[in-house]
């Protein structure tokens, strides 16, 4: 699918097929689209948390998920999930295949960056998230199948259940699946004259 069809064509679902699976070639295929997405230094915050337990899926749904149908009958539940500290560990991974002058200039920038600065931490991270699940939506899209980001589940207890690092913050979910309903129509996008500003306010 050509990407602009695919920016214009994605919908927020709410209705998938129950049975439906992913086949692992699938998945492999849109998990690798998914770390393709941009991070600050290159860090890579994100760690998708996928449910597969169906009892699991079921709790989350209905005890802390205001009983949303996607959370338990999507082929694929993802729990957007990244780790703050990330640019803390082993930082010459993530600039292991650059030259040498280009990786210890990056590496050596990334603790004092970060250091003392845990808003900054939380928000690079969450912005992480953000860039990577909209990479998932489209490459779904792009795939033939449709997605719905989530936030509307009790953070505190669903991090509990997936026993979240103390050092992590919690994303959204994306259910991804076969559609069996259609999504209304857009509800209306602003214009661009009132969206885009030319150097400042």
């Amino acid at each position: 699918m050509d990407t602009f069809d695919a920016i214009y064509q994605r919908r927020a679902i709410k209705s998938f097929e129950p049975g439906h699976r992913l086949t692992k070639e699938e998945e492999t295929k849109l998990l690798n689209a998914a770390i393709q997405a941009p991070t600050s230094f290159n860090i890579q915050h994100w760690r998708f948390v996928i449910v597969r337990d169906p009892d699991l899926r079921r709790k989350i749904r209905t005890e802390y998920g205001n009983d949303q149908t996607q959370m338990t009958d999507a082929s694929l539940l993802i729990i957007m999930t990244a780790d703050t500290k990330a640019w803390a560990k082993e930082p010459q991974n993530y600039w292991q295949n650059a030259p040498k002058e280009v990786a210890d200039l990056l590496v050596n920038w990334m603790g004092p960056f970060h250091e003392g600065r845990e808003w900054l931490q939380r928000d690079e991270a969450q912005r992480s998230i953000g860039l990577a699940m909209q990479t998932i939506m489209l490459a779904a899209k792009a795939m033939g199948y449709d997605s719905c980001p989530m936030i509307g589940f009790d953070i505190e207890k669903v991090a509990e259940l997936i026993n979240l690092p103390d050092d992590y913050v919690m994303g959204p979910m994306i259910a991804v699946g076969k559609k069996t309903k259609d999504s209304w129509p857009k509800p209306g996008q602003l214009s661009l004259s009132e969206v885009v500003i030319e150097n400042s306010f």
